[in-house]
């Protein structure tokens, strides 16, 4: 079904080029293992099994880690209430609803297709915002789902995490694997370089595919609802409670900034906001502002632009 989002030619080509280009490195990367652990049925047996739960059981791992749990009507009519009206507007199955305990503020969305899609978003964004702020990220976070970029960046994030899995155990087997003749402790060395360098090598590709589907999100959504500068309010308000919230409390969730409408970065500049999944505050607020201004609407709160 196609929906009533504006697609992206863009970032439908930016997704078929990373995923063209990170399906070369894995074959790459399972190749280069075979090679150095001599036993190809382990490497894919493992790969394959890895992948594929990943695919199938990501949204349930994603609801886990954020703590978060389905939720039915009865229990939060309003949030339902928006989610409805959105899919209608927007021509799409309705996904999964879903609740985190978390005080961050925060929503994401997960799932391999439309109609295996979960939209969670946190008590501390629902504490947070007023109806129009919430209907603004509930519409970024939909069209995510209908950009099919949530299954990609699903898809894309394999790699990086299997190769790093794989470097970790090279290390253990390193450190803790006792005595060694010369040879396996070549191996294990060429394997941890192998893995480190398809580890960032993915790890750069993603985040700059991540980027990217943010603003994608961000003008889609804008232009469902008619009111960019709603999300450019819940834009401002989420980040700037981020800032306070200290970042030893944010690394624990850090891990799925990719899937985050907002990433858990904390406050002040740092190397961490160079190779961000997310594009600059800035950017998006004056990505909004354009649109707003096509639009007719009244100039963005704080936006003298």
């Amino acid at each position: 079904m196609q929906s009533r989002f504006r697609s992206d030619r863009r970032l439908t080509f930016r997704m078929m080029v990373t995923l063209f280009l990170l399906g070369l490195l894995y074959v790459a990367f399972v190749a280069a293992l075979i090679v150095l652990l001599k036993s190809w049925v382990l490497v894919v047996v493992v790969a394959a099994g890895l992948m594929g739960a990943q695919y199938w059981f990501s949204d349930r791992i994603a609801l886990f880690a954020m703590r978060g749990r389905v939720v039915e009507r009865e229990e939060y009519p309003e949030l339902h209430a928006v989610v409805d009206r959105l899919c209608a507007m927007a021509d799409m199955p309705k996904p999964v609803v879903a609740v985190s305990s978390l005080d961050m503020p925060n929503a994401f969305a997960t799932g391999r297709n439309a109609d295996n899609a979960v939209v969670c978003v946190t008590s501390g964004l629902l504490r947070r915002l007023d109806p129009a702020e919430l209907e603004g990220v509930l519409a970024h976070e939909l069209s995510h789902v209908a950009h099919k970029d949530v299954a990609v960046i699903t898809i894309a994030s394999f790699l990086g995490v299997i190769a790093g899995l794989v470097m970790r155990f090279a290390f253990y087997s390193q450190v803790f694997g006792g005595r060694r003749d010369q040879n396996t402790a070549m191996i294990l060395a060429a394997v941890m370089g192998v893995s480190l360098a398809v580890y960032a090598i993915s790890f750069l590709l993603i985040r700059a595919l991540s980027r990217y589907r943010e603003l994608a999100a961000d003008r889609a959504a804008a232009l469902l609802t008619g009111r960019p500068s709603a999300l450019a309010a819940a834009l401002t308000k989420v980040d700037g409670d981020l800032a306070r919230i200290p970042t030893k409390d944010l690394r624990t969730v850090q891990a799925f900034n990719a899937f985050y409408f907002t990433p858990a970065l904390g406050s002040g500049p740092g190397l961490a906001r160079l190779f961000s999944t997310h594009p600059s505050l800035e950017k998006r607020l004056e990505q909004l502002a354009q649109i707003s201004a096509e639009l007719g609407e009244p100039a963005l709160p704080g936006n003298t632009r």
